[in-house]
């Protein structure tokens, strides 16, 4: 399976209390079963468990590994599941691509090496090393974390590994699909909700995506729309969501995504440290922005239906 497109939500991760887990925080399996199975229910492609949105960094190697077996379980052969292998080594992120792989996924999405500023052939050795797991790997270019950019010209060298078929881009810059696809033959697959249009039209073949948690439905259709050439639908319906999407390029954003869930009736719930919760400006913020996307929304349907 080597066809990463469509919209694959990277899923958050529900808790309920529990004095005697991390943070008096358990992982909710249960729900987080349910939330799988709601997000292809509504069309989404496939789902992406343990990446930062879903707090990888924050849980045990037992809860890590029980998510992904959660996440395939939910899906049963109805969407795809990219699990997350992020780690500060490649013998790591390996070692997880190979329990994803066992479990049954379908894919990983990786970073560069986490913690350490690693050089263009440090970064290639990584990702040989994680691609030699035998599933299909996403890359993931998020320089403002890592502090390591996969600019065109290193994803041209890493295109060049057996099993590396996508990009995850979150750059920031749209002009960085049209120059990957210059130079390899790698899916650019839109990381950033808040460029989804600009990059989708820039010719990106998929969206691995934060806020369709709580809006899969129409982020769905946004990128169908973008995909079909029906551009001034696609943009009039992603202009009331995109200030909401913002969000998703904000520190804060395991939390305001959690908070959007909240409101529109889906359990987000709370976050495990160092997340705390947002402070009350940013609450106001996220409460305000996501309560006017879905009167917007429900609006423009409304007028749509007429």
């Amino acid at each position: 399976m080597t066809d990463l497109g469509g919209v694959i939500v990277a899923t958050a991760l529900p808790y309920r209390p529990d004095p005697a887990a991390p943070a008096g925080l358990a992982v909710d399996h249960e729900a987080y079963a349910a939330h799988c199975d709601w997000l292809l229910e509504n069309g989404c492609r496939g789902v992406g468990p343990n990446g930062s949105l879903g707090e990888y960094s924050s849980l045990t190697d037992d809860e890590r590994r029980s998510v992904v077996r959660t996440a395939v379980a939910a899906t049963r052969g109805r969407g795809v599941v990219v699990a997350g292998v992020h780690a500060p080594g490649s013998h790591l992120s390996r070692y997880w691509a190979e329990l994803a792989a066992e479990a049954g996924a379908d894919a990983v999405l990786c970073l560069p090496p986490t913690m350490y500023r690693a050089t263009p052939a440090q970064v290639i050795d990584h990702f040989a090393e994680v691609a030699s797991a035998g599933l299909p790997v996403m890359i993931y270019n998020n320089p403002i974390d890592t502090k390591v950019d996969l600019t065109p010209g290193l994803v041209a060298e890493i295109s060049q590994i057996d099993n590396i078929v996508a990009i995850k881009e979150f750059s920031g810059d749209v002009r960085r699909a049209f120059e990957i696809q210059e130079l390899c033959d790698i899916q650019v697959i839109a990381g950033a909700d808040d460029l989804l249009f600009e990059l989708i039209l820039d010719s990106a073949t998929g969206w691995f995506a934060g806020f369709p948690n709580a809006f899969p439905a129409e982020s769905v259709e946004i990128y169908e729309l973008a995909k079909s050439g029906k551009v001034s639908e696609a943009r009039e319906l992603y202009r009331h969501l995109v200030p909401v999407f913002r969000w998703d390029s904000r520190t804060e954003f395991v939390q305001a995504i959690k908070l959007s869930m909240d409101i529109i009736g889906r359990f987000g719930g709370p976050c495990r440290p160092p997340r705390g919760p947002l402070t009350p400006d940013q609450e106001a913020q996220v409460r305000r922005e996501t309560e006017q996307a879905v009167a917007a929304l429900a609006e423009f349907k409304n007028s749509a239906a007429v």
